[in-house]
């Protein structure tokens, strides 16, 4: 049959329709199956996005240590208990500090523990009167840079590794004051691989999550059960949890207590509780790996 020509004796369904029937079904069910197949799309989306992450080796969730400005209690018996209990922290370090530990920092490095950049002089908010002479309202984006580059400059010198990972100190994320203040995160994502925050209260979601901004969740001063519920709720949600400590010890201010982190290593090692327990760098390449 010629094209463009119509089969009479095969007549096409809306061929064979009234006026009226033709509407009806343009204006009643067309509508009605264009909302069918959306709501099956939402609900595809929906289930994609209350999948869990796919943890390594069947693990439910990911656990990261972290311990901020090489303090000397880190060297003095904190990083010995790691080893103990075979595991691998992250250390963002202030290369001052480092050298009054030198030979017990390039030991961690060779046992295995992950070295991550802490600026050379710690700037923090003015408001805290011993960073008053170095407050982050008086920087500029190109002095933090000036000073995140000497850092990582410093610690290769010093350790024989160049940090990819970096800490906010105090947790803040900006310079200068009012309406001339900046974040400085672009600056720390085109430096690093990561940069971690914190005293968040929240995990990150490995799906989700801004490798420039990762949670970081103040350890210090608290028990086991304090962080038993949090981690738990990363088991079930299959987050990832990153703990931020400073002081190893006994007590006091800014101490991470030996007797939280005991119990926190033995329930991270237990294998029903289903914990992927490495550093930071590590789980952040097994995450971008797993995104692409």
């Amino acid at each position: 049959m010629p094209k463009g020509m119509v089969n009479r004796n095969n007549p096409t369904l809306f061929e064979t329709m009234s006026f009226t029937q033709y509407n009806f079904i343009r204006l009643r069910i067309l509508p009605i199956a264009i909302a069918a197949l959306i709501l099956v799309h939402k609900q595809t989306f929906a289930q994609q996005a209350n999948e869990k992450f796919k943890w390594p080796e069947g693990k439910s969730f990911g656990l990261s240590l972290s311990f901020d400005d090489a303090r000397l209690s880190q060297m003095d018996g904190g990083a010995a208990l790691l080893d103990e209990y075979g595991i691998k922290a992250t250390f963002f370090v202030v290369p001052a500090d480092v050298e009054k530990r030198h030979s017990g920092w390039k030991d961690a490095v060779k046992n295995g523990h992950e070295i991550g950049n802490h600026t050379l002089t710690h700037p923090c908010s003015g408001n805290y009167p011993w960073s008053r002479h170095k407050a982050i309202e008086d920087y500029t984006l190109d002095q933090m840079r000036t000073e995140l580059v000497e850092s990582n400059k410093k610690i290769e010198t010093l350790l024989g590794v160049r940090p990819i990972l970096f800490a906010y100190p105090c947790g803040q994320t900006y310079v200068g004051r009012g309406a001339n203040t900046k974040s400085y995160v672009p600056l720390v994502a085109g430096l690093f691989f990561v940069g971690r925050t914190y005293r968040d209260k929240i995990a990150n979601d490995p799906s989700f999550c801004d490798f420039a901004q990762i949670t970081g969740i103040d350890m210090d001063n608290t028990d086991f059960e304090d962080i038993l519920p949090l981690l738990e709720n990363a088991r079930k949600n299959g987050q990832w949890v990153v703990l931020g400590g400073h002081e190893m010890g006994e007590s006091g201010f800014q101490t991470t207590r030996v007797a939280m982190l005991r119990k926190l290593m033995e329930y991270a090692l237990e294998p029903a509780n289903g914990v992927w327990l490495a550093p930071i760098g590590t789980v952040a390449k097994y995450i971008s790996e797993t995104r692409r």
